[in-house]
């Protein structure tokens, strides 16, 4: 992945956070968000992926460190390129009095780029008419009118803080098969986070995986899940060190995971004094079992 900045939307250098005068969210975050890419920021709760989304949209001051998008800095960014930027913090609508047709011509009058055919284009995949009300429809069908509203701003850069949240599974598959279309015949830019990471495998280009207090991995997706492996074997003790990821001994097996081809994992192995007979590798089945392997079961 690219860490040229004049190449990248967002952009975040030695970024610091704590809760007051005591844990440490995070210590020295760097991370790039490339134009035209899907980037989905990963972690357990508690680990600052809402925290660093409101620093990047300047609802909280970070205590140091730098982070720009579109080349400014976050603190004194202009209006003109705050309005490059659509936010989803709630996957819910307000004014759910109005009807579909009535939302859209009311937030349309905000915003000067605004697309009504990527708004309406999504109404029509949910099967419901303009002049139906919001407050007939279901919880997933308004979180799926905010974030239509959120797609027809037309903003260079989308911000989605667990767009998922609320939507059943059928809704989901929807909106991340529309999204990505859209994003990606529009040449557009999105910074994502969420829980459910299984959507997300279907959706990202590149993923950035936190632990607490730092970031274990960023690559794209398809790299992460071809060089990431999952070694097993029956005897001996669990590894430790560097470049070993989340060592769990289950039934009569141990396990752990490692970026490290199995030439370099059995040299490590050796110098602790483990010499399995029966060391397999495997790649990870899916990008939630990549997130497990590497940020642990607990």
């Amino acid at each position: 992945m690219s860490n040229q900045t004049e190449t990248s939307v967002i952009s975040v250098k030695n970024l610091t956070q704590r809760y007051g005068k005591g844990r440490i969210i995070y210590e020295n975050l760097s991370f790039e968000v490339p134009r035209g890419r899907i980037l989905g920021l990963l972690g357990k709760n508690g680990t600052g992926k809402t925290t660093t989304i409101n620093i990047l949209m300047g609802f909280l001051k970070p205590q140091s460190g730098e982070c720009k998008i579109f080349g400014e800095d976050i603190t004194c960014m202009s209006a003109s390129t705050r309005s490059r930027i659509a936010l989803l913090l709630e996957g819910h609508v307000q004014y759910s009095f109005m009807t579909i047709r009535q939302i859209e011509r009311f937030y349309s009058q905000f915003y000067p780029k605004w697309n009504s055919e990527a708004y309406y284009g999504l109404m029509k995949k949910l099967k419901v008419t303009p002049e139906q009300k919001i407050s007939s429809m279901s919880n997933g069908q308004r979180s799926q009118v905010a974030l239509g509203l959120i797609l027809a701003q037309n903003a260079d850069l989308l911000v989605l803080d667990d767009f998922s949240l609320g939507l059943d599974p059928g809704y989901r598959r929807l909106f991340i098969e529309y999204l990505r279309d859209f994003v990606k015949n529009e040449g557009k830019t999105v910074f994502m986070t969420s829980h459910i990471i299984q959507d997300l495998e279907r959706l990202i280009d590149d993923c950035i995986i936190m632990d607490y207090g730092r970031i274990l991995t960023q690559m794209p997706v398809d790299e992460l899940m071809s060089t990431l492996r999952r070694y097993s074997y029956s005897e001996g003790n669990l590894p430790s060190g560097d470049g070993i990821f989340s060592p769990w001994h289950t039934g009569n097996e141990n396990e752990f995971y490692s970026f490290l081809p199995e030439s370099e994992v059995r040299i490590l192995l050796d110098k602790q004094g483990i010499k399995p007979s029966d060391l397999k590798s495997e790649a990870p089945a899916s990008l939630e079992d990549a997130f497990i392997g590497l940020t642990g079961r607990y």
